[in-house]
């Protein structure tokens, strides 16, 4: 089937900010029929995604915020280098958001972003830097992290690409693969087997259902409890 691109309905809405911060807030979404995949492609800024049972839409609300801005300041930089988008090309959906050449700028700019989505959708996800959370995504999920914690609740198979900072892992209902640069790793209650190459950071392990297998560990502690299957340590 030939792609086709469908751009979402979205509204716009001033917030008041108790400081000389700029804050609006884009609500966008798209219907969710006949979609297979999210794909999520973010720069600065918080990201929550929460798996909805039986969700019609793809739902997003994106807080804009631009430190010690005026809104006519803030307007310019928003026509010239935000990008928000909310597309649909055959059975893939996919959101990007980001601030567009940061360097030369004297602002500091970011996207908030919370996101509903159908449960049963696999999960992409290309993240700069900011807080990351994935809650009740029963799909498999795929997240390349360039820095900034992240989570992943309740979900399908996971694979994580990360520079650094806290992983946190609880419940997955397949494999779980991490690659880390560098921060503390907590995994827990997986049905599949856990694959970790690690920088540095302590790393933590309880309820496996299969296999343990750590290809390196560059530095920190190592515990584990509760491996049904073989543990093989980088020695």
């Amino acid at each position: 089937m030939r792609g086709f691109v469908v751009m979402a309905m979205f509204a716009v809405s001033l917030v008041q900010a108790g400081s000389k911060d700029f804050v609006e807030q884009r609500d966008l979404s798209l219907d969710a029929a006949g979609l297979t995949e999210l794909a999520v492609d973010v720069g600065a800024g918080a990201l929550t995604i929460t798996g909805v049972e039986n969700a019609a839409d793809v739902v997003v609300r994106a807080t804009i915020t631009i430190e010690d801005t005026d809104e006519k300041r803030a307007r310019e930089i928003i026509e010239k280098r935000l990008r928000l988008t909310l597309e649909r090309d055959a059975e893939r959906a996919r959101l990007e958001s980001d601030f567009r050449n940061n360097w030369g700028w004297d602002t500091n700019a970011r996207v908030d972003l919370d996101v509903q989505m159908p449960t049963s959708l696999s999960l992409r996800v290309d993240d700069g830097s900011g807080a990351t959370t994935i809650v009740g995504v029963t799909g498999d999920v795929r997240v390349d992290d360039g820095s900034g914690s992240l989570q992943v609740t309740n979900s399908g198979a996971v694979r994580i690409d990360d520079g650094s900072g806290w992983i946190n892992i609880d419940g997955a209902d397949g494999d779980v693969d991490i690659d880390d640069g560098s921060g503390v790793i907590e995994i827990r209650h997986v049905s599949g087997s856990v694959t970790i190459q690690d920088g540095s950071g302590s790393i933590v392990v309880d309820d496996v259902e299969r296999d343990l297998i750590i290809d390196e560990d560059g530095s920190g502690s190592v515990t584990y409890t509760n491996i049904r299957g073989i543990v093989q340590e980088d020695d």
